[in-house]
């Protein structure tokens, strides 16, 4: 039989593979796979719910990444999904694979940080697995969370002339990855770092902790949807931004069938972001488009909703959306236009 190599399609590629063929037979089920949460109907509020996994050695390394901060992230990647449905994340159950290698007070710090995340959000830990792993740490968290039908935002619905907007900026959690990886092989490698306290060499994160913490600490943009719920404005079509702007720009684009217009210039960056990449030789625009983990949201609304918008923090007008033949495009400083390709992460590439 022919053997199809997994990176060929990709990870979103996959799954559209496997799950093409799935006809929901519960009346419940309102939204299956193909969006950032499931979608089910019993009674006056919809539920949602999403799931995500963490494998040690793909997405996250323990000879930075402390404990509690990774309980934290797994936490609040879960809980940013179900604030990009415009829900409200409300119970998540965690299952881990766990290797000998691990202790019971490492196990401990580990639910420290998923326990801090959902004190923060008011989200409770309403059960989970624990099992023996052969290849080190995995982290499963199932979320749950609720809407009201008429609240809901799919990624479906974005249309021609709405503005696309992001929250935040854009890279930084890409750049703090670099700076962490930097600093590691330097710090295990001949020649130590020249920082010294104490006569032991340390990483040089001087000045540059905002960037660690968008990495190990990020936070799901409730605010925001508090913000535009406040100011009456209901998005269109919204993701989070987990695989980079470029990935889930195309994915609403798709599921849309419209294109988009996005301007280099209107991209939220941030200064030590920015300065790193220009130390480390890196394109920031490039990084902003495509380094993920940012886990902002990204959406689009009316442009009846255009004053409304504007007095709204932290949130910024990035593009528009246009007719689906013009294709999904950057228009660069100097008015060059390029086509957006999905150069995010992609679990399964070598």
């Amino acid at each position: 039989m022919a053997r199809t190599e997994i990176s060929t399609m990709g990870e979103f590629g996959l799954i559209k593979h496997l799950t093409k063929d799935l006809k929901a037979v519960q009346p419940s089920t309102k939204k299956g796979v193909g969006d950032d949460c499931a979608v089910m109907d019993f009674g006056s509020k919809k539920v949602l719910m999403t799931t995500d996994m963490l494998l040690e050695g793909i997405h996250f390394n323990l000879e930075y990444v402390p404990l509690k901060h990774l309980g934290y992230k797994a936490a609040i990647v879960n809980f940013s999904d179900i604030y990009a449905m415009n829900g409200t994340p409300t119970q998540i159950t965690v299952s881990l694979g766990i290797s000998k290698r691990f202790s019971i007070e490492d196990i401990e710090e580990l639910y420290a940080g998923i326990r801090l995340a959902c004190e923060r959000y008011n989200v409770d830990l309403v059960g989970g697995d624990t099992c023996a792993s052969m290849t080190g740490l995995t982290i499963s968290i199932t979320c749950l969370g609720t809407a009201a039908a008429k609240d809901i935002v799919y990624r479906d619905g974005a249309k021609l002339n709405d503005l696309i907007c992001v929250s935040g900026n854009l890279g930084t959690a890409y750049m703090g990855l670099q700076l962490l990886e930097r600093e590691r092989i330097v710090m295990s490698g001949p020649t130590p770092n020249p920082s010294l306290k104490g006569g032991e060499s340390i990483p040089a994160f001087e000045g540059r902790e905002y960037l660690l913490e968008r990495q190990l600490k990020p936070e799901a943009r409730r605010d925001i949807i508090e913000s535009l719920r406040k100011a009456g404005i209901k998005p269109t079509a919204m993701m989070d931004v987990s695989d980079g702007l470029s990935s889930e720009l195309l994915h609403i684009c798709s599921q849309s069938k419209v294109g988009c217009c996005v301007y280099e210039d209107k991209l939220p960056i941030d200064f030590q972001a920015a300065a790193l990449a220009e130390e480390m030789n890196l394109n920031i625009v490039t990084c902003a488009l495509n380094g993920g983990e940012d886990y902002e949201l990204l959406f689009t609304c009316s442009l009846d909703d255009y004053e409304k918008l504007i007095p709204v923090e932290d949130v910024y007008i990035i593009g528009h959306i246009t007719k689906p033949e013009y294709g999904c495009n950057l228009i660069g400083r100097n008015g060059e236009e390029l086509a957006l390709k999905a150069q995010g992460w992609n679990a399964f590439e070598d």
